[in-house]
């Protein structure tokens, strides 16, 4: 009977460790996990202040597009095709609507 016993205790403790171990794995996969999670909330958040940020932006341009077309600002014109914007047009005469 002890003979048995000892039998299924030698097979109890390497299955036992076995589990031991894969709950240390689990717990190694989680801990990764959670800093990837962090990672890709960290990029949501920057993609998203960036569409955001895109309307202003495009109001930037063109208040500025507008005012080098409409004083004829050389400088300003230059600056903004160094930024790649192209500015099409002429400014209006005066009182034209």
């Amino acid at each position: 009977m002890a003979a048995n016993l000892f039998k299924r205790i030698g097979f109890l403790t390497p299955l036992a460790g076995l589990i031991f171990v894969l709950v240390l794995v689990n717990v190694l996969l989680i801990l990764g996990n959670q800093s990837l999670r962090v990672d890709v909330t960290e990029r949501q958040q920057v993609i998203t202040q960036g569409i955001q940020l895109e309307g202003l932006h495009r109001e930037i341009v063109g208040a500025l597009a507008s005012a080098a077309v409409k004083h004829n600002d050389e400088q300003l014109k230059s600056l903004l095709a160094t930024q790649g914007v192209s500015i099409v047009g002429s400014p209006r005469a005066e009182g034209a609507r």
